[in-house]
């Protein structure tokens, strides 16, 4: 009688990371995407200071109740403050402020498109800081197809002068700037739980930002409409809580160029949310800038083929 051959083994555990990742990846690029359109209600009664003061504390709060209920609690040495305060300043700070104040006048499906070019400036840091990562003509093309497509979105205005929608658009780019700053930096926390770092720089960007809101915005004297008051929630616990948990797993398991690739993912989300839910539309320079963007991303940041 002679004995079965035995079946090749598999690595359902590999199998099933993959696709948890994937999924995790797709959750993030909808979170994200759907935050332009938050920002754009919420602006509408709330000034930009106080909105991103409003989102960093009520997303801070959020995660230091998960953290309570997993049970881990915060560092309290003042090297990790000053890693989270950093982190702060280049992920929710500076960027999230931007992109409020942008908001103003840009659609939220510009800011989408805008903002997604984040890979593009983390390729870049990572060239100019000597850190690992291929080098290949690729990579380059993609950063090409990016900068046409933001030339695209923005290159009309430009002829015009110093415009504020111009400035508001060249505050989105510089908020992918910090964005891109953020993902090279927040390798550090690799060694923490995902929500940890997360919640450390929710809390520090809140010690920032509200201080600054009483003093510029006097908050008390708003009047606040129900639907940016429902934005704000939206954006603090969606789009910035549960997001910020899942960015920095990701940013663990696919790393900084791997995570960025919902980028690309995030584009089509945000704009059609913009068409969607606030009647935004585009013009033909931005949809030729959108496609050289998501091109652009797309070349940077799938695997190439193995040897």
């Amino acid at each position: 009688m002679t004995t079965p051959p035995i079946p090749p083994a598999t690595d359902p555990p590999a199998s099933l990371a993959l696709a948890v990742n994937i999924g995790l990846l797709v959750l993030l690029a909808s979170l994200w995407g759907a935050s332009y359109s938050f920002i754009k209600v919420g602006v509408e009664t709330i000034p930009p200071i106080t909105l991103i003061a409003g989102r960093t504390a009520i997303a801070g709060m959020v995660l230091l109740m998960v953290m309570r209920a997993l049970g881990l609690r915060m560092p309290r040495d003042p090297a990790s403050w000053r890693s989270f305060m950093v982190q702060a300043c280049l992920n929710s700070v500076l960027p999230f402020t931007a992109i409020a104040w942008a908001e103003q006048t840009v659609d939220a499906a510009l800011a989408t498109i805008l903002n997604s070019t984040s890979p593009i400036f983390i390729f870049l840091f990572a060239l100019i800081l000597h850190l690992e990562g291929e080098r290949t003509w690729r990579k380059f093309l993609g950063v090409a197809f990016g900068f046409a497509g933001i030339v695209l979105v923005i290159g009309t205005d430009a002829l015009q002068g110093l415009t504020r929608e111009l400035m508001s658009q060249l505050a989105i780019v510089a908020a992918t700037v910090c964005y891109a700053g953020a993902a090279v930096f927040g390798r550090r926390f690799s060694g923490m739980s995902a929500i940890v770092p997360a919640a450390g720089s929710m809390i520090a960007g809140g010690a920032v930002l509200i201080p600054a809101s009483l003093i510029v915005d006097q908050p008390w004297a708003l009047s606040v409409s129900v639907d940016s008051a429902l934005a704000l929630l939206g954006l603090s616990v969606l789009s910035t809580a549960l997001a910020f948990v899942i960015y920095f797993r990701l940013l663990k398991s696919l790393g900084s160029v791997g995570t960025a690739a919902q980028a690309y993912l995030r584009v089509p989300i945000g704009v059609a949310l913009g068409a969607l839910v606030l009647g935004e539309t585009l013009p033909l320079s931005a949809w030729a800038g959108m496609a050289c963007v998501v091109a652009g991303v797309i070349t940077m940041t799938l695997p190439g083929r193995r040897r």
